[in-house]
């Protein structure tokens, strides 16, 4: 089932219960799932809310600049898992908090599997120095030059001056 405001999806099971992604924030999440129960209170259904409880919360940043996932695969083997022919990101399961991250080459970062808002937080401020520790140096190349323009191009950007 899919509502509109919040915009979320519940998956609603025989057993009574349901699990409702999509939520912004945990507010929106309880409200959301509030909207179900009472969707389904007027289809006829004993349904009540109660048991209310945050499962997984997602997050996702960009450090905004590129990371050598290889050099940190090898170096935090214990933690990382890193098959660019399976999957583009490096999987990094961090034991404490226990969260796991999705990292990528862009300097995209997914957060995954925390509990409360504050996990993720903790888990980004773990990983950051590691991840300036792995950042790729930019390397530019002079491609052509003219009288008006030098067009460079760099590792992950194409730029004209």
């Amino acid at each position: 089932m899919r509502i509109r405001e919040p915009k979320t999806t519940a998956l609603i099971f025989a057993s009574g219960k349901m699990v409702c992604t999509g939520a912004k924030s945990e507010a929106q999440s309880k409200l959301a799932a509030r909207k179900y129960a009472r969707i389904i209170q007027k289809l006829g259904f004993p349904a009540k809310f109660k048991d209310f409880k945050i499962q997984n919360i997602v997050g996702s940043c960009d450090v905004k600049f590129p990371i050598r996932l290889e050099g940190l695969a090898y170096s935090h083997g214990a933690f990382s898992s890193y098959e660019p022919e399976l999957f583009p990101g490096l999987i990094y399961r961090m034991k404490q908090p226990k969260i796991v991250l999705l990292i990528f080459v862009s300097g995209k970062i997914v957060l995954t599997g925390a509990k409360v808002r504050d996990e993720t937080y903790t888990a980004f401020e773990n990983i950051y120095p590691v991840l300036t520790e792995f950042r790729k140096n930019q390397q530019w190349y002079i491609i052509f030059k003219s009288r008006s323009k030098v067009v460079l191009q760099g590792s992950s950007c194409y730029c004209k001056y």
